[in-house]
């Protein structure tokens, strides 16, 4: 085999790697059901070819997914200027659960992925941690200060509420539609902020 040669397979690889995960994105921007045949089908390749670039769904999700979200300071930036950490909470519960909406197709596939594979897990982007970390910034020095075990609690109740899990319970166990879902959790996850800002005072 020339240099060439093995240069041009590489190269094929590769646009073979990128036209699988732009197919993927394309179909995640869609909010659909996600599934490997559907993907290797807008690649124009077939599913086994698919596998051999990805063992599964969730490693393509989690590459299709890589830079799709904003980093938290810049989802936050409309509430930058607030020190009110219930309206910066409320603010990302909202991008939150809008994002997930937009693509719930791929967080239903990556969670019933990780729920049947634990290990998995990590895979996850895990958007909700640094969201919930940035809107909570004004009270690091107060409440994160006084009682940083209630700080903690706050973050963890926070990640139960700001969460793809939340609001598919809200949509399809209460049956509530997605506009209701998000104000429910966002109303939740107020509650919970503003009981934890009057215990700092």
């Amino acid at each position: 085999m020339t240099a060439q040669t093995g240069a041009g397979r590489t190269n094929q690889k590769q646009r073979t790697r990128m036209a699988i995960v732009a197919a993927a994105r394309e179909l995640i921007g869609t909010g659909a059901e996600v599934a490997m045949p559907a993907i290797a089908r807008a690649a124009l390749v077939s599913e086994a070819t698919a596998y051999r670039y990805f063992p599964d769904l969730p490693s393509l999700i989690a590459e299709a997914l890589a830079g799709v979200w904003p980093p938290p300071a810049e989802a936050l930036a409309p509430v930058a200027d607030s020190a009110d950490p219930v309206e910066r909470v409320a603010f990302a519960c909202e991008f939150l659960l809008r994002g997930v909406l937009a693509r719930q197709g791929s967080v239903r596939a990556m969670i019933a992925a990780t729920i049947t594979r634990p290990e998995a897990v990590p895979m996850r982007p895990g958007i909700r941690f640094g969201l919930i970390e940035h809107a909570l910034l004004p009270l690091e020095e107060t409440l994160g200060v006084t009682d940083p075990d209630a700080f903690t609690r706050l973050k963890r109740d926070l990640a139960v509420v700001v969460s793809a899990e939340a609001l598919f319970t809200l949509t399809d166990l209460c049956g509530l539609g997605p506009d209701e879902a998000v104000s429910s959790a966002v109303r939740t996850a107020s509650t919970l902020t503003a009981a934890a800002v009057r215990s700092a005072r």
